[in-house]
């Protein structure tokens, strides 16, 4: 597929077959995606990668520590409450993936239990971490997420799909200390990657994009 084919035809995938990807190709890919631009070439990301028994664990683990309702404890700001347009835009979202998934509004249960699977890694056969230096802060985040979009291209360009997750940022405590990262490394957000189920009601999901009038001007 050429870029233009990939920008076209991903989405974020939230159901994924049980079958892992080879080791080599998972090596190819973060190798490549070693070459992502960043400020002043720092290359500030860490990656953990978390596959087979380790993941089914620290799924249990992430599980447990959501369904105890506990209030989310970021090492990083996520509580941007969004306004206006972009209000709109996530309500949209939502309404794409619960309408797709048969979920109706009224239906809190069944939305706390769709809200959940993010912390199951939606059944995906592996998870990756974005870490950082916190002391790093919003322009290390601008670098991880150039990494992040690196990423998410090459394993779709093999056929290997993925869904961006803040979600998984918002109790990095036991992510942490699963993953034993040292003091003054925090947990950005996460990505789930895998092959999609295409039977999943949830990967019928679409989300629509704004005109390149709303998002672009071009001066000159």
């Amino acid at each position: 597929m050429t870029l233009t084919d990939i920008l076209h035809n991903r989405y974020s995938v939230r159901a994924f077959k049980p079958d892992p990807v080879p080791e080599a190709t998972l090596k190819e890919v973060f190798q490549l995606a070693q070459r992502a631009p960043s400020n002043c070439n720092v290359q500030p990301w860490q990656t953990c990668v978390v596959s087979g028994a380790k993941k089914d664990e620290l799924k249990k683990i992430l599980v447990g520590t959501v369904m105890k309702q506990q209030t989310p404890q970021p090492d990083f700001n996520w509580k941007v409450a969004y306004e206006g347009v972009h209000r709109e835009r996530q309500f949209g979202s939502a309404n794409a993936l619960y309408s797709a998934m048969g979920i109706a509004r009224e239906d809190k249960m069944q939305r706390n239990m769709a809200m959940l699977r993010n912390w199951a890694f939606f059944d995906a056969p592996h998870v990756a971490f974005f870490t950082m230096d916190t002391y790093l802060d919003i322009m290390g985040a601008v670098d991880i997420g150039i990494y992040a979009q690196t990423l998410t291209l090459l394993l779709k360009e093999r056929g290997i799909d993925s869904c961006m997750q803040g979600a998984l940022g918002q109790f990095p405590q036991p992510v942490r200390e699963f993953l034993g990262l040292p003091e003054g490394r925090g947990v950005l957000f996460g990505m789930s990657f895998g092959y999609a189920d295409e039977t999943a009601a949830a990967n019928k999901t679409r989300t629509e994009r704004a005109e390149l009038s709303e998002a672009v001007q071009f001066i000159g």
